[in-house]
């Protein structure tokens, strides 16, 4: 247990060490019990459910983890599913970890199972304003949404600079940067993961504001939060695409440089061979007249070797001239 609370009229009255000292202090129906647990184990998620009377499949929801965000009902119970992330500049990476959210008339059950989010800020946010954290319940649950889509703010910001840092790169020629880009694209389909369903969860609250008669402050705040889910999300399809398009001009200047590097590399076949043929002819006619037959009348010209002579430089500078007009020398 992190924290443990009972409030009545917006103030922290008590602070009991139990879950069950929490629910027997709570003084009447208009007090509220907040407890925060960190990384609890099965049996203590099931004594809470004990207390709280919380419904099994959502405790165990709870001991699984894993779940990516949703909201459901349980009787008066709500329960919240919530991913939250957070940037790690040290690695370029998106850390994400998971929050569930048990709301009752009469109590906040948190449970967490990684660093963020930080609901000390939180509570401390609600305990200062005690205007709001009379609301009841509601109003710490919309707070926690609040913190959670905040924390999305600097993950956006920091995939933004790595977007920025690979464009650069893809524009540079580094040969690494295909991996990058599939590597981001994968943290940006996990963030993708992690934000989306959350204007489905929102749409849900907002659907019950008649039914359930939330308070119209609420109802603002909600919609504060949904807006603001709506821009992270945005960003999010938008860094997606972007990444896509990336990928393809990386491709695409590649696929260039291989065209390149193989024309180089056939006009470099073309010269060699061209020198090579020019080579190739006096050596053949020089061959042809090495063979010394007795009835070879040219072995005994006296202009026979002026003649082989001038024979192989007109051949090479035949040779020479077309393919220089070709385009090989």
């Amino acid at each position: 247990m992190v924290d443990s609370a009972v409030y009545r009229d917006g103030h922290r009255i008590l602070s009991p060490p139990t879950l069950a000292e929490a629910l027997k202090s709570l003084p009447d129906e208009s007090s509220m019990a907040w407890i925060g647990l960190y990384r609890p184990t099965p049996e203590q998620l099931f004594a809470a459910a004990r207390q709280f009377d919380l419904h099994e499949l959502a405790v165990e929801d709870a001991i699984l983890a894993h779940q990516r965000p949703k909201l459901e009902r349980y009787g008066e119970t709500l329960f919240v599913v919530l991913r939250a992330a957070r940037y790690v500049d040290e690695t370029e990476r998106v850390d994400f970890g998971e929050l569930h959210v048990f709301c009752g008339p009469t109590f906040v059950l948190t449970v967490r199972h990684s660093e963020s989010p930080d609901l000390s800020k939180v509570r401390t946010r609600m305990e200062n304003t005690p205007d709001l954290l009379r609301l009841g319940p509601e109003a710490v649950l919309y707070a926690i949404l609040d913190a959670v889509v905040d924390g999305y703010s600097p993950v956006l910001a920091g995939l933004q600079n790595d977007i920025d840092e690979i464009e650069t790169e893809v524009f540079g020629g580094d040969p690494k940067v295909s991996r990058r880009i599939y590597e981001l694209t994968r943290e940006v389909i996990e963030f993708q993961r992690a934000t989306k369903p959350l204007l489905g969860l929102l749409r849900q609250l907002s659907s019950g504001f008649v039914k359930y008669r939330t308070d119209e402050e609420l109802q603002k705040y909600l919609r504060d939060v949904a807006d603001h889910a709506t821009t992270v999300v945005e960003r999010a399809d938008g860094f997606r695409e972007l990444l896509g398009n990336i990928l393809t001009v990386n491709a695409t200047l590649v696929s260039q440089e291989q065209t390149q590097a193989s024309y180089a590399q056939n006009e470099e076949i073309k010269k060699v061979s061209a020198w090579a043929a020019i080579l190739f002819a006096p050596t053949l006619i020089g061959t042809v007249y090495g063979m010394n037959f007795d009835e070879m009348p040219e072995l005994h010209w006296a202009g026979g070797y002026p003649m082989a002579l001038m024979l192989m430089a007109l051949t090479c500078v035949v040779l020479y001239t077309v393919f220089k007009r070709r385009g090989w020398l």
